[in-house]
C-alpha cells in the first residue's frame, strides 16, 4: 500500500511515518470532528428547509467542507481546525433559521403547563424533532377522538400556540430516547418517529411503529409523505390507553420569553438575589456516568437559575428546583426549559444579551455550561460554542473518542474545554464558582 503522506510504501497496514496509512492521527481527528459536525448541522438544516428556511452560504460551506475531507486534498491541521470552527459558525446560522422557521409557522412560544401521562381512549405517540410532522398529524386527527402525545424531544412542541390550540394534543408521555424500548412497549397505540433517536424496535411494538422519510428501522412502516391515514387506522385498531396521570410540568422558556425578563434578571443579580446561571443539557444516553448531570444540578444553589435544553433535560427535570423571585414579576421556576437541542441558539442569545446588559464579555458572566454529548447534533452545538469563543465548557460523561489527545490539548489551551469529573460533581461546581469569581 502506498502512503500519500510520507510518499513511500507502508509497512504492512501501518505507515512508516504516521502509524496510520495516509492519516496523521490529529488530521484524522479533525476530519472526523468536521464530518460529525456537518452531520449534525445537516439534520438542523433539513428541518429548517422543510419550514422554507434556506441559506446558500450554508449549503456552499457543506460542499466545501466535505470536499476538504476527500483523499489527497488537505494535509494541514491548522486549516482543518479552521474548517471545524467554521462549521460551528455556520451551525449558529442554521439554528437561527430553524428558530425563525418554528416561530413563523407555530407562533411565539410562551410558558405552558403540560400534562404528563395518558388519558383514557385511543392515542398516538410522536417522537423525534420534526414539528411539521406533528402539526400535520394534529390536523389529520382533529375530530377523530384520537389523542396525540409527545415523547422525548417533542416535549417543547407544547410551547407553540399554533400546536397547543389543538385540544387533542393531550400531553407528554415518557422520557429520553434511551428508555423508548420499555416505554413504547407500555404505550398501546401507534408510535410515529419523525427523526433520529429511534432504536431498532422490540417485537412488542414494531408492528405499530411508523417512521417518516429517511428515518427507518427493520420491522417499522416507513411513510414517504405526510399522509398519516395508516397511523390513524392503527390507532383505531389498537387497545385504548388507560387514564394514567403522572404529573404536570412547566415548559416553554424560549429565548424570547427569557429576554423579556432580562431587565428583571439583571436587577436581581445586581441586588444580590441571583448569584449564578447554569446551562445544563445536551444529548442524553444510557452509559454510566450520566447521573453526574443530575447530581450537579441538584447541588446548584437556591439563588441560581438553571437553563436546560435537549433530551439531557430528562436527567434533571424531575428535581424540585423551587422558584426564584423576580421583582415586578413574582416567582418564576428556577429551572427554565428552553426547548429542543437546536434551541441552544436561544441560550446563546440569552448569554449575549446578558453580557451586553452587564457590559462584559460572555466569558465574564456568572455562567457555567455543562453539556452532555452523545450524537452528531451535540457535536455541532459544541463547535458553535467554541467558534463563538465561549470558554470553560464542561463536556461528558466521556471524552469524544474521535478527538485525539493533541487536538483536545489545543482545545483546552484555546478554550479551557474541560471534562466532567464524573465521580465528584460537587468539586466541579465549586470550581465553576471559583472561575466565575476570578473572571469578575
Amino acid at each position: 500500500m502506498f502512503c500519500n503522506q510520507c510518499e513511500q510504501t507502508a509497512q504492512g497496514t501501518a505507515c512508516v511515518k504516521t502509524g496510520v496509512c495516509g492519516k496523521d492521527p490529529d488530521m484524522q481527528s479533525l476530519q472526523e470532528t468536521l464530518l460529525y459536525g456537518l452531520k449534525g448541522m445537516a439534520a438542523y438544516a433539513h428541518h429548517a428547509r422543510r419550514l422554507g428556511m434556506v441559506d446558500e452560504e450554508v449549503d456552499a460551506f457543506v460542499e466545501e467542507a466535505l470536499f476538504a475531507t476527500v483523499t489527497n486534498v488537505n494535509f494541514d491541521t491548522d486549516s482543518l481546525l479552521e474548517l471545524v470552527l467554521e462549521c460551528g459558525r455556520k451551525n449558529l446560522r442554521v439554528m437561527e433559521m430553524l428558530d425563525e422557521g418554528h416561530v413563523k409557522r407555530f407562533g411565539s412560544p410562551s410558558p405552558t403547563t403540560v400534562y404528563e401521562g395518558t388519558k383514557a381512549g385511543p392515542g398516538i405517540l410522536v417522537t423525534g424533532h420534526d414539528l411539521l410532522d406533528l402539526e400535520d398529524l394534529l390536523k389529520q386527527t382533529k375530530g377523530t377522538g384520537i389523542n396525540v402525545y409527545t415523547h422525548g424531544e417533542m416535549l417543547p412542541a407544547h410551547m407553540y400556540p399554533e400546536l397547543r390550540k389543538y385540544e387533542h394534543l393531550a400531553g407528554h408521555f415518557g422520557g429520553a430516547w434511551q428508555k423508548q424500548k420499555s416505554e413504547w412497549s407500555e404505550f398501546t397505540g401507534p408510535i410515529l418517529a419523525t427523526t433520529n433517536c429511534v432504536l431498532i424496535p422490540k417485537e412488542a411494538y414494531k408492528d405499530r411503529l411508523f417512521t417518516t422519510r429517511v428515518t427507518a428501522v427493520p420491522g417499522g412502516k416507513r411513510l414517504m409523505n405526510n399522509d398519516f391515514a395508516a397511523v390513524i387506522e392503527c390507532a383505531k385498531r389498537c387497545a385504548p390507553l388507560a387514564d394514567k396521570p403522572v404529573k404536570e410540568s412547566t415548559i416553554g422558556f424560549h429565548h424570547s420569553v427569557v429576554l423579556g425578563l432580562a431587565d428583571k434578571i439583571v436587577g436581581a443579580v445586581k441586588a444580590g438575589k441571583l448569584s449564578h446561571f447554569f446551562l445544563i443539557g445536551g444529548c442524553d444516553g444510557a452509559e454510566p456516568g450520566r447521573n453526574y448531570f443530575s447530581e450537579f444540578a441538584r447541588n446548584t444553589p437556591a439563588d441560581s437559575v438553571v437553563l436546560t435544553l435537549g433530551c439531557g433535560k430528562f436527567r434533571i427535570r424531575d428535581n424540585d428546583f423551587g422558584m426564584i423571585e423576580l421583582e415586578g414579576v413574582g416567582p418564576v421556576p428556577r429551572l427554565l426549559d428552553m426547548g429542543q437541542c437546536n434551541d441552544a441558539y436561544g441560550a446563546i442569545q440569552v448569554a449575549v444579551a446578558l453580557s451586553k446588559a452587564f457590559d462584559c464579555g460572555v466569558n465574564d458572566l456568572p455562567l457555567t455550561i455543562v453539556l452532555s454529548w452523545f450524537e452528531q447534533k451535540a457535536v455541532a452545538v459544541l463547535l458553535t460554542l467554541l467558534a463563538l469563543g465561549v470558554k470553560g465548557i464542561r463536556v461528558g460523561p466521556v471524552p469524544p473518542a474521535f478527538i485525539s489527545p493533541n487536538v483536545f490539548k489545543v482545545l483546552q489551551e484555546k478554550y479551557d474545554l474541560k471534562l466532567t469529573s464524573n465521580s465528584d460533581p460537587a468539586a466541579d461546581l465549586s470550581e465553576s464558582f471559583a472561575s466565575s469569581a476570578a473572571a469578575q
